[in-house]
């Protein structure tokens, strides 16, 4: 199972210090040639750096865009289809819209035609 992301810097610094453990204490006994433990630390530290630069690498890679999450579906033809449309289509004009005072004014206009249209006589 692949080891979390934040896990593996630790673990990078915890390996750094185990082996810096080993060779000091390799130095203090007079040793030449480094230990089985001493070379195990060193191979897993190499695996950790090499782990860490894919990390990095897969990091740089482009993501999907919020269109590409949008359109997401298991059939194929119709991501294309919804694609093509959402590239294709224009930018839609909001509708018109009156102002407050060309509201008012129609419903004066519409008041003053009321008041000078002939009224109907009662039944």
């Amino acid at each position: 199972m692949p080891s979390r992301t934040a896990t593996v810097t630790r673990k990078l610094a915890a390996n750094g210090q185990a082996l810096h453990r080993a060779m000091m204490s390799r130095m203090e006994t007079g040793g030449t040639d480094p230990s089985e433990a001493e070379a195990a630390l060193a191979e897993e530290r190499r695996l950790l750096k090499e782990e860490r630069e894919k990390r990095k690498a897969q990091a740089l890679l482009p993501r999907p865009t919020a269109l590409d999450r949008l359109v997401r579906t298991h059939h194929p033809q119709a991501r294309e289809k919804v694609k093509k449309a959402h590239e294709a289509s224009d930018v839609k004009k909001p509708k018109a819209r009156k102002s407050r005072a060309e509201k008012h004014a129609e419903k004066a206009a519409a008041l003053e035609a009321a008041r000078r249209s002939p009224k109907k006589p009662a039944k």
